[in-house]
């Protein structure tokens, strides 16, 4: 078992067959063959849609126990309004996903970038749903990374209830100069903001956004090794997600980043590989 938990945005994602999945797998397999490497994955499907129960199911019968989904929360939620109106949404969305267990942990909240200061008594409101370690926080207004007296309050607000407020790091991404449109349409839509390597709990939230060329993304992933590795020395678990613009290289660079910490941290096991079977030929028959 790893001592942190690692994955992409997804499992689905057709692209990594022939590099991560088998050349012939089918889609209903990507899920069990993204746990065999990778313990932990963002729920980002559900910030765009609500699965449905029986799909909730399904996940939960190939979800191995020691997996991780953080599932974001709705985006009816986060971004309908005020938070304290959508404390009966988030409840239902909740039950949705109780048949997944320990294994929805945490839950995110995704805040928009409209989500100021002045809409902190709503955030202090909502949160009185979770426990501590339960939910972590992504906020995206500037006033929240000026180092003021703003900051200082959305963290002391996260800190006394155990919330992690997640660390995304979009760096790598804008330096790049590349003019490929999935390219231009992730610097498009990602935040561009000063990082916060912030551990409010026992399990700091990091979000990477790569570049689009592996190498690339080293010296932006630095020194986040080092402090992974720091927080995992302290006895905390961290959770590390990687991607990439369109996410075709969210894995390969998920494993670079493991293999990097190897070297950080003696003993550190290397990421199971998928066996992939070699095609034979389908005789018919006569």
């Amino acid at each position: 078992m790893l001592p942190y938990y690692l994955g992409c945005p997804s499992w689905s994602e057709p692209a990594w067959r022939g590099a991560l999945y088998p050349p012939n797998s089918q889609s209903r397999d990507f899920l069990p063959l993204y746990a065999q490497v990778f313990n932990a994955v963002e729920g980002n499907t559900t910030f765009y849609a609500q699965p449905s129960a029986d799909t909730v199911a399904r996940w939960a019968e190939r979800m191995p126990a020691h997996f991780r989904f953080c599932a974001k929360l709705p985006r009816e939620i986060s971004h309908g309004g005020d938070l304290r109106e959508q404390l009966s949404a988030t409840e239902s969305f909740r039950r949705l996903l109780a048949p997944l267990g320990a294994r929805v942990a945490p839950f995110w909240l995704q805040l928009p970038a409209s989500f100021g200061p002045q809409r902190l008594a709503e955030l202090c409101g909502f949160v009185e749903l979770w426990s501590a370690g339960e939910l972590a926080v992504e906020v995206r207004h500037p006033a929240f990374f000026a180092k003021g007296e703003e900051e200082r309050a959305l963290n002391r607000l996260l800190h006394e209830r155990g919330i992690e407020r997640i660390c995304l790091d979009s760096r790598a991404l804008f330096s790049c100069t590349s003019s490929a449109p999935a390219v231009l349409h992730a610097q498009a839509k990602k935040p561009r903001l000063p990082t916060r390597p912030t551990s409010f709990s026992q399990a700091p939230q990091l979000r990477f956004i790569g570049h689009p060329e592996l190498q690339a993304n080293d010296p932006f992933m630095l020194p986040w090794l080092e402090k992974v590795a720091a927080w995992i020395e302290e006895g905390r678990t961290p959770y590390v997600f990687l991607h990439t613009a369109d996410n075709r290289l969210a894995a390969p660079l998920a494993q670079r980043f493991h293999q990097q910490l190897m070297q950080r941290l003696p003993g550190l096991a290397a990421l199971p590989q998928i066996h992939h079977e070699p095609e034979t030929e389908q005789l018919g028959l006569l």
